[in-house]
């Protein structure tokens, strides 16, 4: 559903927002209303590569996350990336100058950027494993809100969720590719390094997934947003949007 989601039309670059990992486009459909309000032209968000209604890749890179979303762009529309997590490192690399993409500002939210050998070999596990299925759309529900981090913001019932999964043959999955999970951790210096474009890294005050401390290391603007946690953009859409004032245009 998600694979495209308009704005009213108007002047000034495009807004791409980009999902975090196990999440798809539909997670910013609730932000609709305020997008109105804080954005003056057109945005979409769509499914990254193996979420959603987005078909898998033979194997995953940041690289060939972006070079998915960038078929989908028109090569003359201007470009700022909202992206969060997964989201925001593909923003990074659609940005970089080799990509050559027109991309005028990113906002990375909740970036994970240390990563333990644990975590990188737990992951390694998850995209080894086969598709679990699920007798019925709650417990496959459940485990979706797991997965994207999203538990304790939304039901299961709350249709975002819906865009996650998919039903065959009276059994439930997750619409996500568990390959996904084998992307591995991001190269956050050198994606920097390669860019020109202004960048903005942002982070929860509670996000367990990165620290103030971590992100100022790389030697860009940092904005922490208090009382929030990872999934900053579902709990608090009007402070992350607030973030992409300096790039209005209209």
């Amino acid at each position: 559903m998600a694979d495209e989601s308009g704005g009213r039309a108007g002047r000034g670059p495009i807004l791409l927002l980009l999902h975090g990992m196990g999440a798809t486009g539909d997670v910013w459909l609730p932000s609709a209303p305020l997008l109105e309000q804080h954005w003056p032209g057109r945005w979409l968000a769509p499914d990254l590569a193996g979420h959603g209604w987005s078909a898998p890749l033979p194997s995953y890179s940041f690289d060939g996350f972006a070079e998915r979303i960038a078929h989908g762009l028109v090569a003359d529309d201007r470009i700022v990336v909202l992206g969060h997590s997964l989201g925001g490192v593909v923003g990074l690399a659609l940005a970089a100058r080799a990509a050559g993409m027109p991309v005028d500002a990113v906002v990375g939210l909740g970036i994970k950027a240390v990563w333990s050998p644990d975590e990188l070999t737990r992951a390694a596990e998850l995209a080894a494993r086969p598709v679990s299925w699920f007798a019925s759309r709650t417990e496959a529900a459940r485990r979706y809100l797991r997965v994207s981090g999203l538990g304790g913001l939304l039901p299961p019932d709350h249709p975002v969720v819906d865009a996650g999964l998919r039903q065959v043959d009276g059994r439930w999955r997750l619409a996500m590719d568990p390959a996904v999970f084998a992307v591995g951790e991001p190269d956050l210096a050198g994606l920097l390094a390669a860019t020109d474009v202004p960048v903005v890294l942002a982070r929860g005050e509670h996000d367990p997934m990165v620290t103030d401390e971590q992100l100022k290391e790389y030697g860009v603007p940092v904005a922490t947003l208090p009382g929030l946690g990872h999934n900053a953009h579902v709990e608090d859409p009007a402070a992350v949007l607030a973030l992409l004032d300096p790039y209005r245009r209209g």
